[in-house]
């Protein structure tokens, strides 16, 4: 993200994540243009991964928010911090590949080959189907001038919060009464299992994240406000004590400001350690950087099954 420019546009929030279902979409099996030149017309191909159709999974897809075809190379936006800027706004390369007769054969630089049937469902949707576990994704084009990446930064800021390894506690305001919280100085959101699991220490001035000891693990949960996009609830479940409750905004991509309800006291954290696009923890919480466990986005609508037939069995 490159400064969290506040220019959203209520139109396109609006209709930048409308899920597509295939029940209600006209497709078009054969379009007037190649695959190649369908994949070009758009910059950046935003995946509604809550629109997926289907029971398994392709990694790469469950990780990425966006993906651009240039040229038989393959570009994603795997994390939040950055996005904007990363590759020119395209994230980094993952891969390379082959567009043909609406097949679209893909070699990931982690996971491999994959090869999809592809559809187009509107004039910028389109439905990447993968025969080998019977699952559609759906991606909606957009150039890189309307696309608004402030919007997927704070609709996805849950992601974000996992990027480092651990937060650091770098700024207490005078104004606040004293609490609890006041003692805790490392904060941490694992990625995997429930995918709401945070940590927090009382250590001071730990230069390696590896190093710290955590306290406490509990649960924690983001929330929207109404009215403000750029402003969100942080709720930190202590079982010893009331859950302490947040207003969370971002100050950059590496630096975030927590205001205690209620205490009245504002902290900053920063972020230690970046995480590139994939993570995975042990069965300890500890923080493994594995490429066969990559971070993956979770569907937050019911999973259904794909009607999407296989024509290559």
């Amino acid at each position: 993200m490159k400064t969290l420019k506040l220019l959203l546009g209520l139109a396109l929030a609006a209709t930048l994540f409308t899920s597509c279902y295939v029940e209600e979409a006209n497709f078009n099996d054969n379009p007037s243009v190649s695959l190649d030149q369908l994949l070009h017309s758009y910059d950046l191909w935003y995946v509604d991964i809550n629109s997926t159709q289907g029971y398994g999974e392709t990694p790469f897809l469950q990780i990425a928010f966006t993906l651009t075809f240039d040229n038989g190379r393959l570009y994603a936006n795997n994390n939040l911090v950055g996005i904007g800027s990363q590759g020119n706004g395209y994230g980094v390369q993952i891969g390379n590949y082959d567009a043909y007769d609406m097949i679209l054969d893909i070699n990931h630089v982690i996971d491999g080959f994959d090869s999809f049937d592809v559809y187009q469902v509107d004039g910028n949707t389109i439905e990447l189907y993968n025969p080998f576990n019977d699952t559609s994704y759906f991606l909606d084009g957009y150039q890189r001038s309307n696309f608004d990446y402030d919007f997927v930064f704070y609709d996805n800021i849950h992601y974000f919060l996992q990027e480092y390894e651990a937060w650091e506690k770098t700024y207490t305001s005078e104004l606040g009464a004293l609490n609890e919280f006041d003692d805790e100085n490392y904060l941490q959101f694992l990625s995997g299992g429930n995918d709401s699991t945070f940590r927090s220490s009382q250590d001071e001035n730990v230069f390696n994240p590896v190093n710290i000891f955590w306290d406490y693990t509990g649960v924690y949960g983001v929330g929207d406000i109404t009215g403000n996009m750029y402003l969100k609830t942080l709720t930190l479940d202590y079982d010893f004590f009331d859950n302490e409750f947040f207003e969370l905004s971002v100050i950059d991509d590496g630096t975030i400001e927590l205001f205690h309800a209620d205490s009245g006291t504002t902290y900053e954290f920063a972020g230690q350690g970046y995480i590139p696009y994939y993570r995975s923890s042990d069965t300890q919480g500890k923080i493994t950087k594995q490429v066969d466990k990559p971070k993956k986005r979770k569907q937050k609508t019911k999973k259904v099954e794909n009607l999407r037939e296989n024509k290559r069995s």
